[in-house]
């Protein structure tokens, strides 16, 4: 259970690191920076440690967390656009 809350709360901060690194204008809030961080943070953490990439835990899994969280808000703003 709090592995759960601490990767809600490093999502959340990943959410906005990604927007503060990725490059052009969202016309999107905070809440759904929010949800697209918690989301990348989500697939990032669980999947590459069930990839065998990285322990649960690891420092290294923020920076996927960020990276994810930028993967996802580029794919965001591609649909958004169409």
């Amino acid at each position: 259970m709090m592995s759960l809350i601490v990767t809600l709360i490093i999502g959340l901060i990943a959410g906005f690191v990604a927007r503060a690194i990725k490059p052009g204008d969202d016309g999107m809030g905070w809440i759904m920076t929010a949800v697209l961080g918690v989301a990348g943070s989500f697939l990032a953490s669980y999947g590459g440690a069930a990839l065998g990439l990285y322990a649960p835990g690891q420092p290294v899994g923020f920076i996927a967390s960020v990276i994810g969280a930028i993967i996802l808000l580029v794919i965001y703003g591609l649909v958004k656009k169409k």
